[in-house]
């Protein structure tokens, strides 16, 4: 069953984790849910989301520990947006929100509503194309000219 919700909807849920009712994921492409992961009820969920392991501990002989919990609990009426990835065995209490594209790895109180930051994007201004008859030049080319292109011939086009 596992198999065919990831072929058809992109939503990878392992057998082993236990959901709630009234569980809804909207735009599921990309969700992926862990084996010990336990969802309450009412939680939404958007595109995107990881509800993953950090990673298997291992014994002295390299052996994988199984059998513990390494997976999210997400409590009753939690909103969780695109993209937010909430790793390990941690809690996220009731009636929370965690915003799109938070990482996280520890609990969050019941009732907590989790963002980032705005993020600090740089914005550059291009240069506007030059028109040259019925080509269109996006001025003068960085680096060295591709084969077939004109070089050294002033304001003509490089590379057309």
């Amino acid at each position: 069953m596992a198999e065919f919700a990831h072929s058809a909807a992109g939503i990878d849920i392992h057998p082993g984790a236990r959901i709630g009712r009234n569980f809804f994921i909207d735009h599921g492409t990309g969700v992926v849910i862990g084996e010990t992961t336990e969802i309450g009820d009412n939680v939404k969920l958007y595109q995107g989301v990881t509800l993953g392991a950090l990673s298997f501990p291992t014994d002295e002989e390299g052996n994988l520990h199984r059998g513990f919990k390494r997976h999210p609990t997400i409590e009753d009426d939690v909103v969780i947006y695109s993209n937010a990835s909430i790793l390990g065995p941690v809690t996220i209490g009731r009636g929370s929100a965690i915003g799109g594209n938070v990482f996280l790895t520890h609990d969050v109180d019941p009732y907590s509503k989790v963002t980032i930051e705005k993020p600090d994007n740089r914005i550059r201004q291009r240069t506007p194309p030059v028109e040259h008859g019925s080509t269109v030049c996006h001025g003068p080319r960085r680096g060295p000219a591709r084969r077939g292109g004109t070089q050294g011939a002033g304001n003509t086009p490089v590379d057309r």
